[in-house]
């Protein structure tokens, strides 16, 4: 590895946001704030080892931070302990505390590079919040979608079945969603924010469920920064490229750049959902175009 990494911790009060930094040996690009998606936490983009999108952006000179949200991850408290949260606190009051710490720590314009959910999050603080965008040099999101619209065998089970009525019971039952113990996830989910991830899913508008902020209506009156969405072809339900580029329709970035990965379209693998971030042919592929295209922007 040609960085080092440690932990750093965002204070909320009644809980602290966690984020691993990983400093390359010599910095020679701007800041990177990743943001994961549900049921994950930030380690979804790095590893003690080197794997991973973080690491490599932070190999290529990048100063990158790794969040976990709320309950994840090293944040404190984890939800097993009793700790919930819901959506509109995360997009509200996280969302732009992470953005504002690592602004101020390197006084430079970020770029938030989001998995999944985390990218609809994102995109929901920066349309609420616009001054944000004064921070913000870009934003790439990976299988970032709101809704699924797709219809397959695949959805029926992993979305209707199992994330709609299955999770919510669970969840029910111990307080939190224990997606770990139950191998549905990398990490435990809050249940305020399962029940708001699950809302979101199945409407049609880009609303907030707790105060009624027309997320979508606002995006369209943003000036947004240089915007990248990457789908996976093998991403058959949780971030189909059809459902990706719905999100960048309702979220005012339907001319943003796009890229669907897979072997048709000169990739090493056809990636999905999880291996577009992790797998080690990625590195001679999307990442170090990724990384081109950020050291671009300046």
């Amino acid at each position: 590895m040609k960085h080092q990494q440690h932990s750093v911790y965002v204070d909320q009060g009644a809980y602290q946001l966690h984020l691993k930094a990983l400093v390359p040996h010599h910095v020679s690009a701007t800041p990177v704030l990743m943001l994961h998606g549900a049921i994950e936490n930030g380690r979804i983009f790095y590893s003690s080892s080197g794997k991973g999108l973080g690491c490599y952006l932070a190999d290529q000179g990048f100063l990158v931070y790794s969040a976990d949200f709320a309950g994840r991850g090293l944040s404190k408290p984890h939800v097993s302990t009793g700790f919930d949260q819901n959506q509109h606190q995360l997009i509200c009051q996280d969302i732009p505390a992470l953005i504002n710490d690592v602004y101020q720590r390197h006084q430079q314009k970020i770029s938030l590079v989001c998995h999944s959910w985390g990218g609809v999050v994102a995109l929901a603080a920066l349309a609420r919040q616009p001054a944000l965008l004064s921070k913000v040099r870009a934003v790439v999101c990976f299988g970032s979608k709101r809704r699924i619209s797709v219809r397959s065998w695949q959805k029926t089970l992993q979305v209707d079945w199992v994330w709609n009525r299955l999770c919510p019971w669970l969840a029910g039952k111990r307080g939190f969603l224990p997606a770990k113990q139950w191998k549905l996830g990398a990490d435990d989910e809050p249940q305020q924010f399962l029940r708001d991830t699950i809302h979101w899913i199945n409407h049609q508008h880009f609303v907030d469920p707790t105060d009624g902020f027309d997320y979508s209506a606002a995006a369209q009156q943003v000036n947004w920064p240089a915007a990248w969405f990457f789908a996976a072809v093998n991403d058959k339900v949780l971030g189909h490229a059809s459902d990706v580029r719905l999100l960048m329709q309702e979220s005012g970035l339907a001319g943003a750049q796009f890229r669907l990965l897979g072997k048709a379209q000169g990739d090493a693998l056809d990636y999905d959902h999880i291996s577009m971030l992790t797998a080690a042919q990625a590195k001679s592929g999307h990442f170090s175009d990724l990384a081109d295209w950020l050291k671009t922007l300046g």
